[in-house]
């Protein structure tokens, strides 16, 4: 196709750069030290600056620059004049570089739904469990996660003032996901990840089920999804309310694009349309292979407590 790139493509490019934009944002909140801490509906419940920041810098570029799509945030933000140096302009090349899907070449900005967590995983951010802590911008196009951005604002924190601070990945359905390795745990092992600060007796009853060699707990549902195309985890299981739209619509898609599965504990797929309710009510189940091993071990009374949309 001759002319200017698929909306799509546009989107996903300017989404690259808004995340890195938004990664920097949180790196300097960060480093101020003055995080801004409120409680929204409790103590697991938390905003920061960054996230205000992030979330106001994310949503005035893409509007700006796509001022038809539907954008979904996860803070409630007063409408304010957003400052002009929250604003990028700027896209990415590389993507802008890659062959639009055919199905989603003919896309128009009024389809498309934007799902945006500014700080997934604010809790361990203000903890300094950096690593936990991603930005995500999902886009849905009749209620399904057709792409998705992920940056990471301290990758390689860790490993000193040498190395490159943060990477973003992403991902098209029918294209691929690029910016990391895939990598996938050796087909004998059965390792889970699972919720660092919002478990109870039914999401650990239900990692118990899966029967897995090893358990971990981390925040971020970023974080979780990118342990899975890393190789790091086999399934993330969360038997629980709690994770939202924005949490889940940018990371299912670089999932999907890899050939992985994201449901709720039913095996049934969520919605992204602008309309849904925002909290994903029946938990989440997550693999990058073997879905139906896992669909199949949930305990009869998780299905029972969760109902599936």
């Amino acid at each position: 196709m001759s002319g200017s790139p698929a909306v799509v493509m546009r989107l996903v490019a300017s989404a690259f750069n808004v995340a890195e934009k938004a990664g920097s944002i949180v790196r300097k909140v960060l480093h101020s030290g003055e995080l801004g801490i409120v409680e929204k509906t409790g103590a697991n419940d938390l905003q920061t600056l960054a996230d205000r920041l992030a979330q106001q810098s994310i949503c005035a570029s893409l509007s700006r620059r796509f001022p038809k799509i539907t954008i979904i945030g996860e803070e409630e933000l007063p409408a304010e004049e957003i400052r002009e140096d929250l604003i990028e302009n700027g896209h990415s090349e590389e993507v802008l570089q890659k062959t639009c899907p055919a199905e989603y070449s003919g896309l128009k900005e009024e389809e498309l739904v934007v799902w945006v967590d500014p700080l997934d995983g604010t809790k361990e951010y203000t903890e300094g469990l950096l690593d936990n802590v991603t930005v995500l911008i999902g886009i849905a196009y009749r209620g399904r996660a057709i792409a998705g951005v992920i940056n990471q604002p301290f990758y390689n924190y860790q490993l000193g003032g040498g190395e490159d601070l943060g990477r973003t990945m992403w991902g098209i359905l029918g294209l691929g996901a690029f910016g990391f390795q895939l990598q996938e745990v050796p087909g004998d092992k059965r390792i889970v990840t699972t919720t660092r600060s919002h478990s109870n007796k039914l999401v650990t009853d239900c990692v118990d089920a899966m029967e897995p060699h090893e358990v971990i707990r981390v925040g971020g549902a970023g974080n979780k999804i990118i342990q899975l195309v890393e190789g790091k985890a086999s399934a993330y299981v969360f038997a629980s309310p709690g994770c939202k739209k924005w949490d889940t619509c940018a990371p299912e898609a670089i999932l999907h694009a890899v050939g992985g599965k994201l449901t709720d504990m039913h095996g049934n797929a969520y919605r992204y349309n602008a309309d849904v309710k925002h909290m994903n009510s029946a938990g989440v189940l997550a693999t990058l292979r073997n879905h139906e091993y896992y669909v199949s071990r949930v305990p009869k009374s998780v299905l029972q407590a969760l109902k599936s949309e």
